[in-house]
């Protein structure tokens, strides 16, 4: 399912303009994502998290040159369904 999908289906559920619904859609991303940025997390009851995961400095191999090279400590977003959401993902 892509975003526009999604958008089709609210506003054929709703009966909100196709416009409208875009429109929310869009900025609810932006929100999420801004808030990301931030380092906040976003907490959906019901749904999920939407949270930032810090990862420690680590070593690494670089296969092409056999080196051993730092990755560097840094944040990565990462999605944790509700348990509610997880249950219903189990009966399916």
């Amino acid at each position: 399912m892509i975003k526009a999908d999604i958008v089709k289906q609210i506003s054929r559920e709703t009966g909100v303009e196709a416009v409208t619904v875009s429109a929310v859609v869009e900025e609810s991303m932006e929100q999420v994502r801004a808030a990301q940025i931030r380092k906040e997390n976003v907490y959906l009851r019901g749904f999920g998290t939407f949270l930032i995961k810090s990862r420690k400095e680590k070593k690494g191999r670089d296969i092409m040159k056999n080196t051993t090279i730092v990755i560097p400590a840094h944040d990565i977003p990462a999605f944790k369904p509700s348990p509610a959401f997880q249950r219903l993902l189990r009966k399916k």
